[in-house]
């Protein structure tokens, strides 16, 4: 009997292990705002959580929810240190729009990278936008999203001071 205890209790310190590694940000190549090809994991500094937001120039919520954060970061950042990463998906055809369209709502504050194969994406599992992740400064997922409601922005407020 103990020896089954025991060894539950390893399969489920084994599995733990296994999902906290998995909730890691993955190693994909995008392009960032100057046109230069970055890993996503270069986001992680080991200093400041971070949201990461995907988004498309076709989803309205996504718009939304992105000006709804950069209407308040101003604020929030009094209140805990981190930083916004607005992931474009769209495809290379429409590329020069998400960049027309990050400079037109003044979104400059963020760390605007374009994930034009949908490489990050798929690393990351996401199927609709707009989908939101709150990281920790070791790049370790620590809470998700899908969707936009007004107000659920401040969620993501409560997630990061959590980690300050």
């Amino acid at each position: 009997m103990k020896a089954i205890r025991t060894l539950m209790l390893a399969a489920a310190v084994f599995f733990l292990a296994a999902v906290t590694a998995a909730a890691q940000i993955p190693a994909v190549n995008v392009e960032n705002a100057k046109g230069e090809v970055i890993s996503t994991a270069s986001l992680v500094d080991g200093k400041t959580p971070m949201i990461i937001s995907f988004w498309s120039t076709t989803c309205k919520p996504c718009i939304r929810e992105l000006d709804a954060i950069n209407e308040l970061m101003p604020d929030w950042l009094e209140e805990a240190e981190f930083r916004v990463v607005a992931v474009s998906t769209d495809d290379a055809r429409f590329s020069t729009k998400a960049r027309s369209l990050v400079q037109g709502h003044g979104w400059t504050d963020f760390i605007d990278i374009y994930d034009k194969n949908q490489a990050f994406m798929r690393a990351m599992n996401v199927t609709l936008t707009p989908q939101v992740y709150v990281v920790d400064a070791d790049g370790k997922i620590v809470y998700s999203h899908t969707g936009y409601t007004p107000g659920s922005e401040l969620e993501l407020l409560e997630k990061i001071k959590e980690l300050q």
